[in-house]
């Protein structure tokens, strides 16, 4: 877990790469073992993250074909370290030699110089989004746990563009409905406002920012741990480390301290099959632990930092200067994002799955057949 690079305690990731290097990739470790898992299983996810997918996202173009390297055999994981690699295809360091003395405003650029003292200014190196594709892959791997072992869905959409806003019911709503535009709203008329602004800021060399709201149903009871671990806390953590991400609410957030005591309280009720909440301002976790009903939060992302307007800032040796940003850039993040808060949440649900049973109970998986060895050739 040292030096920020790794993510869980028993089921972990550690991501690599940067932005224009010869490739991204990840390794999970502490996969159970006899999972079915292919490259398709993983591909599908990448395929939502990746760029140039629709005129609102970067123009780059890149395959972000995955290659499993290790820890699969024969189509079932075998409880060692998984090894995917993504290559870079499309990239073209050429757009960023500029950046190797300038700092892009709102980058990563000065800090990772003032920590390092040594940076990769093709593209956002290590900052990049391009370092999601690990996060992404490792997520499709926790949400094939999840639902072979509780049924857990994961789902993120759009919610807000700039200032428009859409009517989701969290409860309800489907992959159908979120994949049926490229912004991936579910709201079809705030869907074609965000499409329209997204345009307008992208042709004004500009950038806009909004909301991802997520939905995890059918979360067993008591997943999360007391005081440091609890399961929000968790869950903030990891989408916060997304790139561009700048505000996490879970539950009612912050319009919840318009409330009273009264008013917010989710009350209890009874059903055959055991207790639930009349309403869920907790938004699915109560002391740090799951509870049952829906996990449902909210990520908010800046405007993409580069924007194709003339701006001021420094340059290495501490000069004064005018910056127009070059590069293939989302107008705004948000349509790619959602995979990749679907991802992190997938982690953090699997991970603390993982560690209830093994301090709480029996984490069990379905039978798979071992496949039949072919009988040698004489």
């Amino acid at each position: 877990m040292a030096n920020g690079n790794s993510f869980g305690v028993l089921f972990c990731v550690t991501t690599y790469g940067e932005s224009h290097g010869g490739a991204v990739g990840v390794v999970v470790d502490g996969c159970p073992p006899r999972l079915p898992l292919s490259e398709a299983d993983i591909q599908a996810e990448l395929d939502r993250r990746r760029p140039g997918q629709s005129p609102i996202t970067t123009p780059r173009q890149e395959a972000d074909r995955c290659e499993i390297t290790s820890g699969v055999f024969q189509g079932l994981t075998l409880g060692t370290p998984i090894h995917i690699l993504v290559r870079n295809q499309d990239a073209r360091p050429q757009d960023y030699q500029e950046m190797a003395t300038t700092f892009r405003p709102s980058h990563a650029d000065a800090t990772y110089q003032a920590k390092y003292g040594i940076r990769n200014w093709q593209g956002g190196g290590r900052a990049s989004a391009r370092e999601t594709i690990g996060r992404v892959a490792a997520g499709a791997i926790a949400k094939k746990i999840l639902r072979l072992a509780a049924g857990v869905e994961i789902l993120a959409y759009v919610q807000r563009v700039k200032d428009v806003e859409a009517q989701v019911d969290p409860s309800s709503v489907t992959a159908e409905q979120v994949e049926a535009n490229i912004v991936r709203c579910p709201d079809p008329q705030a869907a074609a406002a965000m499409i329209q602004k997204i345009e307008e800021a992208a042709r004004e060399g500009d950038s806009l920012g909004g909301v991802v709201e997520c939905v995890a149903r059918r979360v067993p009871r008591g997943l999360g741990s007391p005081v440091f671990d609890k399961l929000e806390a968790d869950l903030a953590k990891a989408v916060m480390s997304l790139p561009a991400s700048k505000g996490f609410e879970i539950g009612s957030g912050f319009a919840g301290t318009y409330l009273t005591g009264k008013q917010h309280n989710d009350e209890f009720y009874m059903t055959p099959g055991g207790w639930r909440t009349h309403s869920n301002r907790s938004g699915g976790i109560q002391g740090g632990i799951s509870n049952g009903e829906d996990i449902v939060l909210r990520v908010a992302f800046k405007p993409t930092a580069t924007i194709r307007q003339p701006q001021n800032t420094v340059t290495l040796n501490g000069q004064e200067t005018v910056l127009a940003a070059r590069g293939r850039h989302d107008p705004c993040v948000l349509p790619r994002a959602v995979p990749m808060v679907e991802a992190m949440v997938a982690l953090v649900l699997c991970d603390h799955l993982l560690r209830h049973h093994a301090q709480c109970g029996s984490l069990v998986l379905p039978e798979v057949p071992l496949p039949v060895a072919a009988a040698p050739q004489a």
